[in-house]
């Protein structure tokens, strides 16, 4: 894929939150709210609870369905970070190798079960985090963000290293269709012009930052989002938000994937 496909990429998911479905409806509060309270259930299981995480999926499959957000934007997008959830966790079969369950006779460590423990848990954490900014927008986020009371400084500092990293690619795209435009084939790719574009790019990219922050000096910029748009809880809000979060509750704090087992064997004897 080309640096210019994945330039106009990086915004997807802020296209995606214009969308008008229930889940876009929701304010913006309840959705940091109840996903941060679902990542705070995943990751509180134990190493090498797999089964009991599984049901957990049905929250993201639900911001993914009722959202109409394209499962194939999110994977890509998952997939690009898996590698840091894969290196951190390779090594545990190597370490801990006492056998736990022997499924169909096939013995099985607890480093397996640990480093597919940390795959389950990065799956659904990034994915819910992914879908978050996908159905609400990464402006949206800051603004709820500020409207819950967050430090004000967190919220613009975030807000600003989403907006200048736009401007640092816009940068390094219109160098790279320069170096296009100038070099054939091969040439212009070697090591040491890259390096070249690396040091250029950061010259230029911190020139334009300072230009557009003397613009927005001049036309009254002093600290604050201004948003003309009101946030107000709605019934459906707390309903989302409650039935939510109990569902959470009863995923952690009972086995349903042994609960549906049992009762399965009990209707098949």
């Amino acid at each position: 894929m080309t640096f210019d496909l994945e330039f106009f990429n990086l915004g997807y998911l802020d296209t995606l939150s214009n969308k008008d479905t229930l889940v876009h409806r929701i304010d913006p509060r309840i959705k940091i709210i109840v996903s941060f309270i679902f990542i705070l259930f995943v990751v509180s299981f134990q190493k090498y609870q797999i089964s009991s995480l599984m049901p957990f999926f049905l929250y993201p499959v639900f911001l993914l369905t009722a959202g109409d957000i394209p499962f194939k934007a999110i994977a890509k997008k998952v997939i690009v970070v898996s590698p840091f959830a894969l290196f951190i966790g390779i090594f545990n079969p190597i370490f801990d190798t006492n056998v736990i369950l022997t499924p169909f006779g096939i013995p099985v460590s607890g480093g397996w079960l640990s480093f597919f423990s940390i795959i389950i848990k990065f799956v659904l954490t990034v994915s819910t985090a992914i879908l978050l900014i996908a159905v609400t927008s990464f402006p949206g986020i800051c603004e709820a963000l500020e409207r819950m009371k967050v430090p004000k400084i967190f919220v613009i500092q975030l807000l600003f290293l989403y907006r200048y990293l736009f401007v640092l690619l816009d940068e390094a795209l219109r160098m790279v269709r320069a170096r296009e435009a100038r070099s054939f084939g091969s040439r212009g790719k070697e090591i040491r012009t890259f390096i070249r574009l690396i040091s250029v790019l950061l010259i230029r990219s911190v020139e334009r930052a300072e230009r557009i922050y003397r613009a927005m000096l001049s036309r009254g910029f002093r600290g604050e989002i201004r948003v003309l748009r009101r946030l107000h809880l709605r019934y459906f809000d707390i309903v989302f938000a409650t039935g939510s979060i109990t569902m959470f509750y009863i995923l952690r704090n009972y086995d349903v994937v042994d609960l549906i087992g049992a009762t399965l064997n009990r209707l098949l004897r």
